[in-house]
């Protein structure tokens, strides 16, 4: 009966929950975010490749 009392008020599952919640929110947040800047990044390669098309080599 103690052993199912301590698995009962046991949390450490609970808390690893937590964390791997956490960590899903901050990889969506990086996925989201790298998105964003990916496309704002890519303007500026063109922009910069066109440029250095008329550039003579």
């Amino acid at each position: 009966m103690q052993n199912f009392l301590a698995m009962i008020n046991d949390d450490e599952g609970a808390t690893l929950v937590e964390y791997g919640l956490v960590v899903s929110l901050i990889a969506v947040a990086c996925i989201v975010a790298m998105q964003t800047l990916s496309t704002n990044i890519q303007g500026t390669f063109d922009y910069i490749g066109t440029k250095l098309n008329g550039v003579q080599k």
